[in-house]
């Protein structure tokens, strides 16, 4: 298993050291060249989301990574990976990837609860700490997507196929839960990805 990490910008070395914990292959992506290693899932940190849109555009790698999304692979998206991946922004006219079907509301909590800690039932893990930071939250799901956490009545994690978002950040607590999740989710993806990923790429 060797998952890719978006690391233009915001919390990736985070993720990698989650996944090190976990005995898990991991390498950095910032440049189009890092996609032809060969990847079995893909993490999108945490961060800035219009600067890593623009940052994607730039060094060309929208559009290959999109290709793979699409073709299946899996994906952990936190906070501003969250943002990229849903199809409306409620507060904001841009759309990213727009891959999950949802509608998110950015910088979603405000100056007083910019950031903060709550521990909250994660479906199908249980109760997990959450650290969120000027995070964003799901105003609605709709389509393939299901909703797997919920916090003051805010959907903070969901789920669509292959494709796992959170608005928290599982990777700045010790807890290797969502981590974990995701690891099983790639297992499960059984190949599928795989059969598909090389004619993928070879459109761009």
């Amino acid at each position: 298993m060797r998952i890719g990490i978006l690391a233009l910008q915001g919390a990736f070395i985070e993720h990698k050291q989650m996944l090190d914990r976990l005995g898990i292959q991991s390498f950095e992506i910032r440049q189009k060249r890092d996609i032809e290693r060969g990847l079995d899932a893909l993490i999108i940190p945490g961060g800035e989301s219009t600067v890593m849109g623009k940052l994607l555009h730039q060094l060309e790698l929208y559009e290959p990574l999109r290709a793979r999304i699409e073709e299946g692979m899996p994906l952990l998206g936190t906070c501003a990976g969250l943002i990229l991946l849903a199809k409306k922004l409620s507060n904001d006219s841009s759309v990213y990837f727009g891959t999950m079907d949802m509608t998110v509301r950015r910088n979603a909590y405000g100056r007083q609860l910019g950031s903060f800690y709550t521990e909250d039932e994660f479906r199908g893990i249980g109760k997990i700490p959450m650290t969120f930071i000027r995070a964003p939250y799901i105003e609605e799901v709709y389509g393939g997507a299901e909703v797997l956490a919920v916090v003051d009545g805010h959907i903070v994690a969901a789920r669509q196929g292959n494709q796992l978002v959170t608005a928290f950040h599982p990777e700045l607590n010790e807890d290797l839960s969502v981590h974990r999740y995701f690891a099983e989710m790639i297992r499960e993806s059984s190949g599928e990805y795989t059969k598909n990923s090389a004619a993928a790429l070879k459109r761009y």
